[in-house]
């Protein structure tokens, strides 16, 4: 039905913003800047949304939260406290026996180790260690970028398989890791978990503000303190805060500024409004920066590619990579 008398709809019908005019029912849903038609259905988390009536309606399925960290120390808690950290030892993530409790009441702890990277004194993941079981001392295995290696014998907790970039390990516990075989981190966790957990990771209750949150259970503003509470091993020396490193290294700043702006331009224009890019941004030109003992654009491209996995959470899927920016081999990984 077309607009009549100047654009004005007849009873009970509205504009459809293109000349026309509908009824009220059949308005179309925004998602992201994107309209869907009446009845279509989308994707947001672990949730399904049916256009109707103008509005989305969506399961309430309880989703997994994430915790990551990539690059040169970069940190997200479940609860979306974001941090840098840089220390040159073995940290907890995320063990879910905390406070009082004796650790064999455990089902699950997740350590990496940190070595230097960088002259700056910047560190990045090495390895990670997992414990899965009643005694988190049985079924260890450690993540290394070749072959990951496990404890022989029996049926064990956890799957390992191959996704795009990323190594997955699925638990039985309710604990998912993705792993680039690099730097970057990815702990998905069930919400059974909320208010059980502890480590670098937070506390995953939803208040991001006591995730600072040390191994003796309390709450400090520090973020040294809190991050060298959680060293595994007593006799490594407590992290300090390191120099700017484009300070240190000013003649990379230009590079790795205009190498970084693609997390603020128009490429991931669709996701901007739904996770803030300037401390995406600033922390990729400090990796860019930081990385000059070689592998400077893997430091760049990492950096990138965390920020557009933060969008793919949110069912925001950006195209990114081309010949020129951080290409994949895609034969090889299909």
């Amino acid at each position: 039905t077309h607009c009549v008398s100047g654009c004005v709809c007849p009873h009970k019908q509205v504009l459809d913003g293109k000349g026309g005019c509908i009824a009220p029912e059949d308005c179309p849903c925004v998602h992201n800047g994107n309209s869907y038609s009446p009845g279509e259905s989308i994707r947001v988390g672990c949730n399904n949304c049916t256009c109707r009536n103008r509005k989305w309606h969506c399961s309430e399925e309880p989703c997994l939260q994430t915790c990551s960290v990539y690059g040169d120390g970069h940190y997200t808690t479940f609860d979306g406290k974001r941090f840098d950290f840089e220390g040159d030892c073995e940290y907890v993530l995320i063990q879910n026996y905390c406070g009082q409790q004796g650790m064999n009441q455990g089902t699950f702890r997740v350590i990496t180790e940190n070595v230097p990277c960088g002259t700056t004194g910047t560190t990045c993941s090495k390895s990670i260690k997992v414990f899965l079981g009643v005694n988190i001392f049985f079924n260890k295995f450690c993540l290394r970028p070749n072959v990951p290696e496990r404890t022989p014998g029996g049926k064990m907790p956890f799957q390992i398989r191959s996704m795009g970039i990323y190594l997955v390990v699925d638990t039985t516990v309710g604990l998912i890791l993705m792993w680039d075989k690099k730097t970057s981190i990815f702990i998905k966790l069930s919400p059974s978990f909320q208010e059980h957990v502890c480590g670098l990771c937070g506390n995953y209750d939803g208040n991001g503000n006591n995730d600072f949150t040390t191994r003796s259970q309390s709450v400090v503003a520090n973020v040294l303190e809190f991050a060298n509470s959680w060293k595994v091993s007593s006799t490594c020396p407590n992290a300090n805060l390191t120099k700017d490193s484009c300070t240190v290294n000013p003649y990379r700043k230009a590079w790795a500024q205009k190498q970084c702006s693609i997390i603020t331009s128009e490429v991931f224009a669709k996701c901007h409004s739904q996770i803030e890019p300037n401390e995406y941004y600033q922390a990729c030109v400090d990796d860019a920066c930081a990385c000059d003992t070689g592998g400077d654009c893997e430091c760049f491209c990492t950096a990138v590619a965390a920020y557009a996995q933060a969008c793919n959470e949110l069912d925001i899927c950006i195209s990114w990579r081309t010949p020129s920016i951080c290409p994949l081999f895609c034969d090889y990984y299909n």
